[in-house]
């Protein structure tokens, strides 16, 4: 007991100790903990067990470490109060966290030992000062002495401060420069004096030297010119000397000599310099040392000669243009006068159908028909002129080359003609080998060259683009491509023209190739365009267009003849250029890239002219949404007294328009383009594998499938406003009570007009789009199950708030009728869709029919048949059942379905033919079983699942 009450005391010590003393522990802990060797074992502080190193090696190393986060700062701040040998160490945090298991005995017995090692720690430095405080003292007196002495002298003036000598030594530097300044100016001038006279003393034949290489110049005496010259380089001196006089006589000697060596570069630009002449004046140059190589110099010029020649045709063409223009201008002005004397000449006599006044629309049309023809006559003389310049100077300056390179030329060049023979050649070669102005080569010639052919291939190719705003298909621009043949099969022959350039012109006919297959390939996509802005809605006779299920109008026909004319054209441009191709691996890939270009031009054309359709489809479609108010009952449109006078003779509806752009569609998809496909895929078909042709044909087929779906989704959702009316009609609007429906006597004619407009969609598509027959209508068939839907929710509060027994025997046996003609396009989804549309009347006629019994008084009494006893009892008290309803229905059904078939045959002879009852389609016999076994809760499985829309499909089929 004792023990227990006196823990809390040392616990409490403990802590205070840590409060005061922890930071002086933890500055010399770090020496005492560092003291241990890696792998060793660290004791506690307090003695209460063992940290091994690892441990404290994290500690500390965390501690040291640069924090990249708040997290990581957090964690350093408490690792370093955790550090008893840090500034920051917190006694209270060390215990709770090192020790927060330890028990508050071994706590008290570690404070214990902590506060004896202090205390013996500080006796001991107590007891160190007190045993050498004497050397202490004597120490302290002496650093002191030595102070005093050392200021001392450094204050006193006369002494042997720093700062005395310093300032002595800074007068006496002063009072030597102002003694000695100026012995030393006239020492400087001196030598520069003695400095020029030496100078002029030595050069003073130098001074005469312009004047003699001048005189020796204009003699024709060029040699001894250059000797003159050489002597003079000799002895002049380094560039830093050449002041005043001396300077300026070299300069004008070099002024001289500048002007003998234009002189000499002049005369190398004389095409008619003889060759001896031509030698002599590359050895006086090459001995002049000048800044470029004469030789290369020579050649230069003869290139620069041969690109003259090609801007001399360039400047011609172009003079020749303006001359163009003016001649047309002048005709124009010819023209307005002409056209003003008619005018006169109509007003003074006032005779308006005269043979003058009929002559002018001739004279005017002429001109423009022959500027085209003219300006491009222009055109192609420039491109066969630039050929010829080709072809007549670069074999010849080729073969120069050839002859300069070989040795002849550089031999004759470099033999001296003075005395000094062997010292101007060893120089030659020497200059030579430093490779100054004659490290030039063969190859820098083949370089030059081809300079030169890129020059022409880009006056060619800019005068190409020009002919883009002509005919395409004329002779000029396969005129210029067998131009460029004949300058390629020119440089081709021997010694003619390095590869290099062989190579190039090649490489420009290919590109001439291509941007003609290019134009070719721009103006059968912008003349596709254009052509779809066209727009007649005259189908075609079924020979035209080759007894096709499709009845198409013109567009599809025009665009055929387009792609074919052009790639006519590109087929037998690229034959020719497939003979190239073997020739070499860069003109192979040439072609390939054209054949890819054609490629994707030809299938871009389709998809252009589906983007049209496309486009003309959606007009169709905003046109439909404007008029939508304008509809006859029929689904017809009061469109043929408003409509446009260009489109009198052809198709004015805009369903029909719609249809005959769905048979565009079709016949695109089907049978247009696989027919131009498998006539052109040979020209890409050899870089290409069969896979993936067929994969570019099956592209076309889908995007024209894709189009497809859009463009009947348009036409099937203009119907179905149609059908949606013809539906309310049927339901709301032919004259019956549904709550107190007559006695079922056959198919009303509500249902069989309802069926007529099915049977004009029916007619419409069979005669435009004949392909699209199933499809079409059974989307439209899904429709009117959905739109019956979709108006008994609407009315289910209202107008069809009741169903009496004889309302939903009429129904029952109306929809059969509707799919029993209609079965061919009768979908899944529609059987699903009537078998729900079944079940709300069936749920409706109970709960009617339930309601008549609770409140027998507000149902009026009918007079009817023999069945109407069975209605009548069940009104005065006995209950219908569900299965009581769907038999006496299929009673109905047997009853008069099958007359009604054969008396409507007529109207529905369109669909099929007239179906006896035995051969009644399954699905329509076993329409009702579905609910003799859920009639537990009809509503919970089809009320509230469809919209209510106007004129919208659950479900389109695409």
């Amino acid at each position: 007991m004792r023990e227990t009450r006196s823990a809390p005391a040392p616990q409490k010590f403990v802590a205070s100790k840590f409060e005061k003393e922890g930071s002086a522990v933890g500055r010399k802990g770090l020496t005492y903990l560092q003291s241990f060797p890696r792998g060793m074992e660290c004791v506690d502080p307090l003695g209460l067990g063992i940290i091994d190193n690892r441990t404290l090696r994290l500690i500390t190393e965390s501690a040291h470490s640069s924090p990249k986060t708040d997290k990581d700062i957090q964690d350093g701040n408490l690792r370093e109060k955790l550090l008893y040998f840090s500034e920051n160490f917190d006694a209270k945090m060390f215990l709770s966290r090192i020790h927060s298991n330890t028990s508050a005995a071994d706590l008290e017995a570690g404070a214990l030992a902590l506060k004896t090692d202090f205390k013996s720690r500080t006796e001991q430095r107590k007891q160190l000062v007190k045993d050498n405080f004497d050397c202490f003292v004597s120490c302290k007196t002496t650093i002191d002495d030595i102070e005093s002495k050392l200021r001392q002298i450094e204050d006193d003036p006369e002494g042997s401060g720093t700062s005395h000598l310093f300032n002595i030594i800074q007068d006496v530097s002063l009072q030597a420069n102002r003694a000695l300044k100026p012995l030393f100016e006239r020492q400087a001038q001196a030598e520069k004096i003695r400095t020029v006279q030496g100078m002029l003393q030595r050069f003073r034949t130098l001074f005469n030297l312009p004047s003699t290489i001048r005189g020796s110049i204009s003699k024709g005496e060029y040699d001894l010119a250059v000797r003159e010259y050489k002597k003079a380089k000799s002895i002049v001196l380094p560039s830093h000397i050449q002041v005043g006089i001396l300077k300026r006589v070299l300069e004008e000697v070099e002024k001289v000599m500048n002007d003998f060596k234009t002189m000499l570069f002049k005369s190398m630009e004389d095409p008619q310099i003889d060759p001896t002449n031509l030698e002599n004046t590359v050895r006086l140059l090459l001995d002049l040392e000048p800044e470029s190589d004469p030789v290369w110099h020579y050649l230069n010029i003869q290139n620069q000669r041969i690109c003259g020649l090609l801007e001399k045709c360039t400047l011609d063409h172009e003079a020749r243009m303006e001359n163009l223009h003016n001649e047309l201008r002048e005709r124009a002005l010819s023209d307005a006068r002409w056209r003003q004397i008619q005018e006169d000449m109509n007003e003074s006599s006032d005779i308006n159908n005269s043979p003058i006044g009929n002559t002018y629309p001739a004279v005017q049309s002429h001109p423009s028909d022959l500027t085209g023809e003219e300006v491009d006559g222009l055109r192609g003389r420039y491109i066969h002129r630039l050929t010829a310049v080709i072809i007549h100077y670069i074999p010849a300056f080729w073969k120069v080359a050839l002859s300069v390179f070989s040795g002849k030329f550089a031999k004759s060049s470099q033999v001296p003609t003075d005395s000094n023979s062997n010292s101007s050649a060893n120089k030659i070669e020497e200059k030579a080998g430093d490779g100054k102005y004659s490290s030039h080569s063969l190859d820098e010639v083949a370089a030059m060259i081809c300079s030169t052919i890129s020059l022409y291939g880009v006056k060619v190719t800019s005068i190409f683009h020009d002919l883009e705003e002509s005919n395409v298909l004329q002779f000029y621009m396969s005129e210029a491509i067998e131009d460029i043949s004949k300058a390629c099969a020119t440089l081709e022959l021997k010694e003619a023209a390095p590869p290099i350039a062989v190579a190039s012109i090649r490489t420009l006919q290919s590109e001439i190739i291509k941007i003609y297959i290019l134009r070719l390939c721009s103006w059968m996509r912008a003349s596709v365009e254009e052509v779809s802005k066209d727009v007649t809605w005259v189908i075609v006779s079924i020979l035209e267009r080759n007894k096709s299920p499709y009845a198409i109008s013109f567009l599809p026909l025009t665009f055929r003849s387009v792609v074919a004319s052009a790639m006519d054209q590109i087929n037998s441009m690229l034959r020719s250029l497939r003979n190239e191709a073997t020739k070499s691996e860069d003109m192979f890939m040439q072609l390939q890239e054209i054949q890819e270009s054609v490629r994707l031009a030809f299938l871009n054309c389709f998809l252009d002219f589906a983007g049209s359709l496309e486009r003309i489809g959606f007009e169709l479609g905003q046109h439909r949404s404007d008029e939508e108010g304008s509809q006859l009952p029929n689904g017809y449109t009061h469109e043929l007294e408003n409509a446009p006078s260009g489109l009198r003779g052809g198709v004015i509806d805009p369903h029909q328009q719609l249809l005959i752009v769905l048979s565009n569609i079709g016949y695109c998809k089907n049978e247009l383009s696989c027919e131009l496909y498998d006539k052109y895929r040979h020209i890409w078909q050899h870089s290409r594998g069969k896979d993936e042709g067929n994969s570019d044909l099956e592209y076309l087929v889908n995007s024209f499938s894709a189009l497809e779906a859009k463009v009947l989704e348009q036409y099937t959702f203009a119907k179905a406003n149609l059908i949606r009316s013809a539906a309310m009609n049927y339901l709301l609007h032919s004259g019956i009570q549904w709550g107190a429906a007559p006695a079922v006597k056959g198919v009303r004619d509500a249902a069989v007009e309802l069926l007529h407009t099915l049977v004009a969609v029916h007619a419409e598509v069979f005669a435009g789009a004949k392909p699209l027959l199933d499809k079409t209508l059974g989307i439209l068939v899904e429709g009117l199950i959905d739109t019956f839907i979709s108006i008994f929710h609407e009315n289910e509060a209202t107008d069809l708030s009741a169903l009496d027994t004889n309302g939903f025997c009429q129904l029952m046996l109306e929809l059969e009728y509707f799919e029993t003609i209609l079965n061919p396009y009768f979908t899944s989804d529609a059987r699903d869709s009537l078998k729900s549309l079944q079940g709300l009347l069936l749920e409706k006629a109970t709960e009617s029919v339930t309601d008549a019994v609770d409140n027998p008084g507000h149902n009026r009494r009918p007079t009817r048949g023999s069945e109407d006893a069975l209605a009548d009892d069940k009104q005065q008290g006995t209950t219908v059942s569900p299965d009581e309803l769907i038999s006496l229905a299929q009673q109905y059904s047997s009853e008069f379905l099958q007359s009604e078939l054969e008396r409507t045959r007529i109207n529905t002879a369109c669909f099929a033919e007239s179906f006896p009852l035995d051969s009644v389609p399954e699905p329509a016999k076993s329409a009702y079983s579905p609910f003799r076994n859920s009639m537990d809760s009809p509503s919970r499985n089809h009320r509230g699942t469809y919209n209510t829309g106007a004129s919208s499909f659950s479900r389109h089929r695409h």
